[in-house]
């Protein structure tokens, strides 16, 4: 067989393999352009300080863009408590209608109401943009601790006690309410089980480092959802 001959066969080869990939990747693309909600697969790193909630809609932006559903406006489920003369912020007002599904097309709530209701959130629906099961109870490291700073019906918090680490912009002082993505939590009560509003932040920095967050459980992660 000749040098020019192998050759020819092996770029051949190369060429259907990559072929093969490329198409095979084509539905798992097509279906994360359809994607309306996830967890974000990681978080931005800085605690509690997200840069307000503009640096948070820009991270769930972002890390959509890289999923190939960045056509869509993302905005982070987030509430801000009343501060300084502005009003709150509620996290159910941010994310649009409905209804939203996850990376597998798995439809997690139709609208707000059930959202807040009897959704399909569980930890095998709640995936990250990536379609990949976010580590819960029992998993190591866990990471079910998801930011929200709301009350369970998506609304915020009255002025005064911060559930909002400073409304997004504090990575030491504070504390914000999280959710568990997993749905579990250190008992049956409805607190442990709930999706948005399980337990504030703590820890020895104060309850908004990354360190403080990733002691209970979490990783600084976020429930991003397509507004439009």
């Amino acid at each position: 067989m000749s040098v020019t001959f192998t050759n020819a066969w092996r770029t051949g080869l190369c060429a259907a393999a990559a072929l093969t990939l490329s198409v095979a990747a084509l539905p798992a693309q097509a279906q994360n352009a359809n994607m309306t909600f996830f967890v974000t697969s990681h978080g931005i790193g800085n605690g509690g300080n997200l840069g307000g909630l503009a640096g948070a809609d820009n991270w769930c932006q972002q890390l959509a863009q890289e999923a190939g559903a960045g056509a869509k406006t993302w905005h982070a489920y987030l509430s801000t408590q009343a501060e300084d003369g502005k009003p709150a912020v509620n996290a159910k007002d941010r994310i649009g209608k409905g209804p939203w599904q996850n990376a597998k097309g798995e439809v997690i709530a139709k609208d707000v109401a059930e959202l807040h209701g009897d959704n399909k959130l569980t930890k095998q629906t709640a995936l990250s943009e990536k379609g990949e099961v976010i580590n819960g109870r029992g998993d190591k490291p866990n990471r079910h601790d998801i930011l929200t700073g709301s009350q369970a019906d998506g609304t915020a918090f009255p002025a005064g006690e911060d559930r909002t680490c400073k409304n997004w912009t504090s990575s030491t002082k504070g504390a914000a309410m999280v959710g568990h993505a997993d749905r579990l939590g250190l008992n049956e009560e409805p607190p442990a089980k709930s999706w948005n509003m399980s337990h504030p932040s703590r820890g020895p920095d104060g309850g908004c480092s990354q360190a403080d967050l990733r002691s209970t459980g979490g990783d600084g992660l976020l429930y991003c959802f397509a507004a439009n």
